[in-house]
């Protein structure tokens, strides 16, 4: 399948059902093309369990409630008054 970097933003779900469909998409930008998406192969796509980023912060106990983490992140400078 042929895509635009312009159908690529309208339509994205255009070429997911394409890649779903085992079929490469190119992309072009102004006639040319400049990029291509392919499907994973089904052995190979991977788990998250097994990435190495997975847990990297499980033992830090300041991120026991990440809401109050997350919270005490954004709040402003005046609020902690």
């Amino acid at each position: 399948m042929k895509a635009t970097l312009l159908d690529m933003r309208r339509n994205p779900r255009k070429i997911l059902d394409a890649i779903a469909r085992n079929e490469t998409v190119s992309l072009t930008s102004r006639g040319k093309p400049v990029a291509r998406i392919e499907p994973i192969a089904k052995g190979k796509r991977p788990t998250a369990g097994k990435h190495a980023a997975v847990g990297i912060w499980a033992d830090r106990a300041d991120m026991a409630d990440p809401s109050a983490y997350v919270r005490n992140l954004r709040k402003g400078r005046f609020d902690a008054l």
